[in-house]
């Protein structure tokens, strides 16, 4: 079958299409047959070869974290799925590879396609929709009156945290380009930073929560605008120990996981609030509870563009040189 493989870490250059074997099926694995895929700023990252200390992938390898398609088999132990099913996932991060014509994805970590999406809606939204379930309602446990601040509240991620934050009760302040703004809106916002021409430290205070998906100094000014105890949590970085600890990394990576993030968590205990690190995992439960959202309308997939999956490198290259306008860049194999 036809695939998108990485062939050592690096840049675009790197990787190529290649036919490669058919996916193996055990006992709990479903094989899907991909309808479409999404690209997700990981892909590029792990590409580039940021996460290989962490992430010791085997090369060659195949990326893509979202899927959406068809139930062609099922393995002996396989309870949820029949062949036949619409189905969607966030393959677990050991078994990447959606960006194929077929993957073989453990049953946990898949669930039924909403039915008010279409495939290439519904590859857009495994991996961001995940990242918001488990930094707001697992980690962070929003609840109504609650503030939250979603930044980048127009991306891929942004855009489906914002819609969470709002269906689950919260007070939802977002910062977005000035061309963004009224879109954010849409989704739910209250409150919308143009960052062009505003600074959100000057307009927000005492929030329960920031999610930071930029990192750096925006993630640095954010731990300012949070109350007492709030929560800051970042999906771009600095990792911290309990990432480390979760990915069984060795004592001498966790010493420099620790130190990356030192000066950031200092600065938390400062003005008493916490920062964690999110690195998404999948789930088929979680999925399963995000469906009703999705299929009541409370979170609406955003696709910026469509590119055929002979063009996924392009799409690739799309997403690197941030052209996306809003929301995801999905790969279609239809």
């Amino acid at each position: 079958m036809k695939a998108f493989m990485v062939e050592k870490y690096g840049n675009a250059t790197t990787m190529r299409a290649a036919g490669i074997p058919e996916p193996q099926v055990g006992a709990d694995d479903v094989l899907v047959r991909i309808h479409a895929a999404s690209v997700n700023p990981l892909d590029i990252k792990i590409r580039n070869g940021d996460f290989k200390a962490f992430l010791p992938y085997r090369l060659p390898l195949v990326l893509g974290h979202d899927l959406a398609g068809t139930v062609v088999q099922v393995g002996p132990s396989v309870t949820r799925f029949a062949v036949g099913d619409e189905v969607y996932a966030r393959p677990g991060k050991d078994r990447i590879g959606a960006f194929a014509e077929r993957i073989a994805v453990h049953q946990d970590d898949l669930a039924a396609k909403p039915a008010t999406l279409t495939m290439t809606e519904a590859a857009s939204l495994p991996l961001v929709a995940l990242t918001a379930w488990q930094a707001l309602v697992e980690r962070a446990h929003v609840q109504a009156g609650h503030k939250v601040l979603v930044h980048a509240g127009a991306g891929g991620l942004g855009s489906v945290a914002v819609q969470l934050a709002k269906a689950l009760g919260v007070h939802v302040a977002a910062t977005a380009s000035t061309a963004k703004v009224e879109l954010v809106k849409e989704l739910g916002a209250d409150e919308v930073v143009d960052y062009r021409t505003q600074d959100f430290t000057e307009l927000l205070d005492g929030y329960d929560v920031v999610l930071d998906s930029l990192g750096g100094e925006n993630l640095a000014k954010s731990l300012g605008i949070l109350k007492p105890g709030g929560q800051a949590i970042g999906v771009a970085g600095p990792p911290d120990p309990a990432f480390a600890r979760e990915l069984g990394a060795n004592p001498v990576l966790r010493l420099a996981v620790a130190a990356l993030g030192a000066r950031t968590r200092r600065r938390a205990k400062r003005l008493g609030v916490t920062y964690s690190f999110l690195f998404m995992k999948a789930s088929g439960d979680q999925l399963r509870e995000l469906t009703p959202l999705i299929d009541a309308g409370k979170i609406r997939p955003v696709v910026d563009r469509v590119f055929p999956f002979d063009q996924t490198l392009q799409a690739m290259e799309y997403v690197e040189k941030g052209r996306a306008k809003a929301g995801k860049v999905v790969v279609s194999m239809t």
